[in-house]
């Protein structure tokens, strides 16, 4: 018998499960196309950025390189 039950692209359990969480997000994952899995990261990426900075924590100082 399987515990957790999907509705439109969410996954309701009644108890915490770890395994049913990373299999429902492997199973979404799986779903969609490389590009659209680079995109997903990509904006994420940017998300997890525009978040630190909203916080207080500023991007490292970059190296200059003299000729």
């Amino acid at each position: 018998m399987d515990k957790r039950k999907k509705t439109r692209g969410i996954l309701v359990l009644k108890d915490h499960c770890d395994a049913a969480e990373i299999d429902f997000e492997l199973e979404y994952l799986l779903s969609l196309s490389i590009g659209q899995r680079f995109r997903l990261m990509e904006n994420k990426s940017r998300e997890m950025v525009y978040l630190l900075e909203q916080n207080g924590h500023r991007r490292p100082a970059e190296i200059i390189k003299r000729k």
